[in-house]
């Protein structure tokens, strides 16, 4: 069980610390945290695009005054790419460099198979740390004082990869070959984020806790755009966010984000708008709606969720 230096002391001083680093969350997602920190477990988060999944991580870190160190998945990732891969470069010039020792070391044998056996003696010489490039997994694993390791849109990796996590992810350690055994000496706190493109497996699932992060409630989202937007106008801020929320119950190809309600409460105050009236809305749908389709789709009943979002934000 750890404290993380006293900054787990309880779910609030969570959500307060959230805070100050300008990530306002919910209880849920404070308390999620706060046990992830003392049971020592990874967190897997979930959620719609657009809700603060990554954020959330880039967060933590901020609040724990931790190195992020990120992982993006994609289709075809491996574990040179994510673990470590050979300085096959250096290996080459350290090679050049010695190669007058090597000479005399191998002069010495009496035909081809003592010489090769002879070099298998310092094959190891090679294949040490020195000539390791660590990825962002052992990275992670390495720091002293340890780390937020964000593993980044996991359901885009191959099952294949997923399963390499689960040592990582459950004993904090890896196997390499040629080395042994790297175990952390602090653990990482680890973050993985679903859009939930496939079904992960079970073995992942049993070694996380789960975090699903739908959108905010109106009064969160009010919350989170004061925080961003500091200045808005109240009025202004209670009908922008009902006309988002009305937004995303309607079909479209991507409902606005969270990050795009700030973006489009922060053109709005440029534009010195006091409240939301038919001709402001229509004029910056594009701060917030990102397909033409959208934009037509909405367009379409601006009337009935502008006049729906004035009456609710009065």
């Amino acid at each position: 069980m750890t404290d993380r230096n006293g900054r787990f002391t309880g779910v609030e001083a969570v959500r307060e610390g959230f805070r100050r680093a300008g990530y306002i969350c919910s209880t849920e997602i404070a308390t999620t945290v706060y046990l992830a920190a003392h049971l020592e477990k990874p967190v897997l988060v979930e959620g719609p695009a657009g809700v603060g999944k990554t954020e959330l991580a880039k967060k933590a870190a901020a609040f724990m005054e931790l190195p992020l160190i990120r992982l993006q998945c994609y289709e075809g990732l491996d574990e040179s790419k994510a673990l470590y891969e050979w300085k096959y470069g250096k290996q080459l010039l350290y090679t050049q460099l010695l190669r007058d020792k090597l000479d005399q070391i191998v002069r010495k044998e009496s035909d081809l198979g003592e010489s090769i056996r002879t070099l298998h003696r310092y094959e190891d010489i090679f294949f040490s740390p020195q000539f390791l490039e660590p990825r962002p997994l052992l990275r992670a694993l390495q720091e002293e004082r340890g780390a937020v390791l964000l593993i980044d849109e996991v359901d885009k990796a191959d099952e294949e990869f997923e399963a390499f996590l689960l040592e990582i992810l459950s004993d904090f350690q890896v196997s390499i070959p040629e080395i042994g055994t790297v175990r952390s000496s602090t653990r990482p706190f680890v973050f993985l984020t679903s859009n939930s493109t496939r079904e992960l497996s079970e073995a992942l699932k049993r070694r996380c806790l789960h975090l699903f992060i739908p959108f905010p409630e109106p009064e969160l989202e009010r919350e989170i755009v004061r925080h961003h937007v500091p200045g808005i106008p109240e009025r202004l801020e209670r009908q922008l966010v009902a006309f988002i929320h009305a937004v995303r119950t309607l079909e479209l190809k991507k409902v606005p984000s969270i990050s795009e309600t700030i973006d489009w409460a922060r053109a709005l105050l440029l534009l010195h708008a006091e409240g939301l009236n038919r001709d402001l809305a229509r004029k910056t749908l594009n701060t917030f709606l990102k397909f033409e389709e959208d934009i037509r789709a909405v367009d379409e009943k601006l009337f009935l969720l502008v006049d729906r979002a004035v009456k609710e934000g009065v």
